[in-house]
């Protein structure tokens, strides 16, 4: 491709954008606000690309000046809640403001204390941190996407590698991130417990350094909730629950929520699914234990006439999204087909 054909290929990419964001303002001006309407946006990680390295970059919400963007048109333009807002409307004690949005956060990975909260902060909005329980207490635990990527980006050894979906090649940076790609999507399909030991087999046969938390500790948390941030939990392990038996899940869920009791004090009876993995049968071990919220990855907004409390919407940021497209997905209205085509991901199935 020479120099000419990429000048005009940006600047059609750019000028597209503005015609999108000029579109999202008429968009915005048209709509009547309703007052039973609850959006919520999920983040991941808010870091700048490559400094974390060893982590898989797919889980970047947005880089920190594109947060803070985000942050100040939500001060600026909507009513952010805090969970125990939400949780008042949910018993009946409130009703929902217009424009009213939640802000949350899963995984409660190190960068969230670091640059999402005093950014957040500084904005004066509410957010809802979901921890994955198991993970704080042990500096010697990651989350499985993040070891297997690790391995690969950090192996020596570039002859192909047999696995499960094949012979994946190692040879160059591409192909190792191809080959992650084809082996989180085999993953992501097994039973949780034969899915953890293959990742197990391929960082050994990888020869991958041994594993170190990217999450929160206990103290750390425990200074966040002093500060105003709602913790809640996202299981202990972060299986995928449809993937365990029912007991298992049961263990899972209130392992998390007993955890967070223990460890700051208290903890709402509010959860979010890991990795999106629900189903009926899910919900009603939810209901049994007395919880009053269940968060699902399935992308859109939530009518609160008609509202399944255990299997709530919500709103992915992915760092592709970009701002106008957050505006976007905030309509009331938002045809929620288009997201992929205009850019948007789903909230990972990691």
């Amino acid at each position: 491709m020479d120099g000419r054909t990429t000048l005009r290929r940006t600047a059609l990419a750019a000028a597209r954008g503005r015609a999108f964001t000029r579109v999202v303002a008429s968009l915005e001006q048209a709509a009547r606000p309703r007052p039973d309407l609850l959006a919520v946006l999920t983040y991941h990680r808010v870091d700048a690309v490559g400094r974390s390295p060893s982590l898989y970059p797919g889980l970047i919400s947005a880089e920190p000046a594109d947060f803070d963007e985000h942050m100040s048109l939500l001060a600026a333009k909507w009513r952010p809640l805090s969970l125990p807002e939400v949780l008042a409307v949910r018993r009946g004690e409130a009703r929902l403001a217009p424009r009213s949005v939640m802000v949350t956060f899963d995984d409660a990975y190190r960068d969230f204390g670091e640059t999402a909260w005093p950014i957040l902060k500084r904005h004066g909005i509410p957010v809802t941190l979901f921890v994955p329980t198991a993970y704080p207490g042990d500096r010697g635990r990651a989350f499985w996407w993040d070891r297997l990527y690790g391995a690969l980006r950090t192996t020596g050894r570039r002859a192909p590698l047999a696995t499960p979906v094949g012979s994946v090649v190692l040879a160059t940076e591409v192909n190792r991130l191809q080959a992650f790609r084809r082996l989180r999507s085999h993953l992501k399909s097994l039973a949780h417990e034969t899915a953890m030991e293959l990742v197990d087999e391929l960082c050994e046969e990888l020869e991958a350094p041994a594993p170190v938390s990217a999450v929160l500790g206990w103290s750390e948390l425990r200074k966040l909730h002093s500060e105003g941030v709602a913790l809640a939990p996202h299981s202990r392990t972060h299986p995928m629950l449809d993937r365990l038996s029912a007991e298992a899940a049961r263990d899972e869920i209130v392992g998390s929520f007993e955890d967070l009791e223990r460890e700051v004090g208290g903890a709402p009876r509010v959860f979010a699914y890991p990795g999106g993995g629900h189903g009926p049968h899910l919900e009603r071990i939810l209901a049994e234990e007395r919880f009053e919220l269940a968060f699902a990855t399935t992308r859109g907004t939530n009518d609160l006439r008609r509202p399944n409390w255990l299997r709530l919407r919500r709103i992915n940021v992915g760092r592709a999204s970009g701002l106008p497209l957050v505006r976007a997905q905030l309509l009331p209205w938002w045809p929620w087909g288009l997201t992929r085509k205009e850019g948007g991901s789903p909230i990972p199935r990691h």
